[in-house]
């Protein structure tokens, strides 16, 4: 079996050859570059399984590295985790918005960053069929086929647009994802979906939950998660 192919764009050689190594320890074919100009080159050459992201860098920035792919139907897809050193959640929200997949903050646990990439990974493979398969998350069970949820067996009444975010978020649990995001991925043609409304869906989801209702995180300053 092929080794996935990691192009990490890191203009810090120490971090870059240190995240190297631990992922080349894991199994993966790792790729560095220190620029954005370079990893846009890169990718033409040969496109990775995953990038990671720097955002601070010298000339093209990672965020305009991140629309730059986003923006081409070759590497649309292609999966996107960003590594910041900053605090500022605008620039997370931003990332993500222009389709980043996940984001590590520096400093980082090399185990947390392999873990949190074998788990995009993980859904890339899973691909779009998926979306049908009933989920089992300890006592909860979540089956878009049937549009239940059960709750140590007992069904839990929900409505379209609750089942609709809970079903997104726990599709993929340990990522961050945005209001808007949220709004993308629930949208539809009967109903209307605003961005302060997310949080009151949420609320009411927690509440239906009861004790699972702590499955769904809230990370401040940028949106939801569902704990892995």
């Amino acid at each position: 079996m092929a080794k996935e192919i990691i192009l990490i764009v890191e203009d810090e050689e120490d971090i870059l050859e240190v995240i190297s190594y631990n992922l080349v320890k894991e199994g993966y074919e790792v790729y560095g570059v220190t620029s954005g100009e370079e990893a846009l080159r890169s990718v033409k050459m040969q496109v990775p399984d995953l990038i990671l992201l720097d955002l601070m860098l010298p000339g093209m920035d990672g965020l305009d590295i991140c629309r730059n792919l986003k923006q081409n139907s070759s590497t649309q897809d292609l999966p996107i985790m960003m590594l910041t050193a900053k605090s500022e959640d605008t620039d997370i929200v931003a990332g993500l918005e222009l389709g980043a997949d996940d984001y590590v903050v520096k400093p980082f646990s090399p185990s947390v960053l392999v873990a949190r990439i074998r788990a995009v990974l993980r859904r890339r493979a899973m691909g779009p069929a998926a979306e049908g398969v009933a989920i089992q998350i300890k006592d909860l069970t979540i089956d878009p086929g049937r549009h239940e949820v059960l709750f140590r067996d007992r069904p839990v009444d929900l409505t379209f647009t609750e089942f609709r975010i809970l079903h997104f978020l726990s599709r993929h649990p340990g990522w961050v994802y945005t209001r808007d995001q949220i709004i993308e991925a629930v949208r539809g043609d009967d109903y209307v979906v605003t961005d302060r409304a997310v949080d009151v869906q949420i609320a009411g989801l927690r509440k239906k939950l009861g004790i699972a209702g702590t499955y769904i995180e809230t990370v401040r300053g940028v949106g939801y998660r569902f704990k892995e």
